[in-house]
């Protein structure tokens, strides 16, 4: 009896501290916009937007104003944030395969179709919900999600059925989340919380990318006699996604976890609403700042103290910072920073340049990401580089036409419509070194492009 006592004690301690580790284990929840100007938030400066809860989770994050994605299309950046890798090496570098000769050969040669064939690069990777599993997280998929279905991506809950399912494109069900509410993520933390298990929210609603066809409650508080209608409902999309925003914000503080979750902000890509519909040049699929740039923020209350922070960031780092809280280890070939170090210490980022790709929206070969490469860039403290390539443009609607390089000062150039690549040759040739340094194409697209 005395050795059954004590070997239901030993369970018992055992189960305690298995117990006190999950409750040690943070939720963590990330939040993607889709198609998002970095300047259309009231903490960013836009003086008609409303986004409240947005603004109210800037005062409590660490925040960082110049954010920005590798990629600035939404498929390509979903795959960093989902593996922890840039384009190039995932092979993810678009939305779609484009009908090309490479890819027909491609098909032909596996008997399989180009985007299942695109779908499989999600296998070569331990993805972010796959490793948190190993710690014991239940994970949801919400909102935008290319690769497969969600249990493909490794979570356990989700709401996209994927490819070759009907609507499987790019999210199917999973598409509803915000516009139709907050249902299945609000049901799914209850699930969690009833199994005492540490959960990981993916909130990548279909806003406020089109349609843009927001509630007339929203719209109406930004018609507008001299502002065409197309900006209104945009502006009313950027609205409604910061009220579905607030809607999980609050769901986090009803349901007791606000303390123990790590909430995290970013953007797939940029978007500059044209008059009439449609984006702007130099926004979504560019490597201009209208593309690549978005806020990043974390929020940990107790463990992160808010601050507006002036270093450079990057959603590449995101996938490490997540594991790093997770007690998770970092695979070796990831090339992002851990940065909760210096989330939790304030202590500066030791890195003054971070790297970007740009690529043809549908891919010309699935195998390689050169034939579809547009720009390479590098910014390093205030100063820009980008350089060019020919890659198929496939659906581009704004194929590069000067294939000099542009060098641009952002502090004193913003808008990048000064450039200075002609009079400063070498800062030119210095950030083509570091280009070079990070990723270098193995044929020469342009000669002189890609030489330091």
């Amino acid at each position: 009896m005395k050795r059954y006592t004590n070997r239901m004690l030993i369970l018992i301690a055992l189960l305690f501290c298995m117990s006190a580790a999950a409750a040690d284990k943070p939720n963590i929840v990330l939040i993607i916009s889709d198609d998002h100007s970095f300047t259309d938030y009231g903490f960013m400066g836009h003086d008609v937007i409303q986004t409240p809860n947005l603004d109210k989770l800037a005062t409590q994050s660490v925040l960082f104003r110049r954010g920005y994605v590798p990629t600035a299309l939404c498929r390509p950046a979903l795959m960093t944030l989902a593996t922890g890798t840039y384009a190039h090496h995932n092979l993810i570098t678009g939305n779609d395969p484009a009908n090309t000769d490479a890819n027909k050969a491609h098909v032909a040669d596996k008997d399989k179709s180009a985007k299942a064939q695109l779908i499989d690069n999600i296998d070569r990777f331990e993805t972010l919900p796959q490793t948190l599993a190993k710690q014991g997280y239940l994970s949801h998929q919400s909102g935008k999600w290319w690769e497969g279905s969600y249990q493909r991506g490794g979570f356990t809950h989700g709401m996209t059925r994927g490819y070759p399912k009907p609507k499987g494109r790019h999210g199917d069900d999973g598409l509803d989340i915000g516009r139709e509410g907050l249902g299945p993520i609000l049901n799914f933390m209850d699930e969690a919380i009833e199994k005492d298990k540490p959960f990981f929210l993916w909130y990548a609603p279909f806003l406020p990318h089109t349609p843009h066809n927001p509630p007339d409650r929203l719209l109406n508080k930004y018609k507008k006699e001299g502002r065409h209608n197309s900006i209104a409902k945009y502006y009313a999309m950027v609205d409604w996604f910061d009220e579905t925003c607030g809607q999980l914000l609050q769901g986090l503080e009803d349901k007791g976890v606000y303390g123990n979750t790590l909430v995290i902000y970013v953007t797939d890509n940029g978007w500059i609403q044209r008059e009439g519909g449609g984006y702007a040049p130099r926004s979504k699929r560019s490597p201009n700042e209208g593309g690549t740039r978005t806020p990043i923020m974390y929020r940990w209350p107790g463990k992160i103290d808010p601050n507006d922070r002036p270093e450079l960031a990057t959603s590449i780092d995101i996938y490490p910072t997540i594991l790093a809280a997770a007690g998770a280890g970092i695979p070796d070939d990831r090339p992002g920073l851990n940065i909760l170090p210096h989330l939790t210490d304030d202590k500066a980022i030791e890195r003054d340049h971070i790297f970007g790709e740009s690529f043809a929206h549908d891919i010309a070969d699935i195998y390689n990401p050169e034939a579809s490469l547009l720009y390479r860039w590098v910014i390093k403290g205030n100063m820009k580089l980008l350089l060019t390539y020919d890659g198929n443009p496939g659906r581009m609607k704004y194929p590069p036409k000067d294939f000099a390089p542009q060098l641009y000062d952002l502090q004193q150039d913003p808008l990048e419509k000064n450039n200075l690549a002609k009079d400063l040759p070498g800062k030119v040739k210095s950030m083509t070194a570091l280009l070079n340094g990070w990723y270098q194409p193995k044929q020469t697209k342009h000669s002189g492009n890609d030489k330091p």
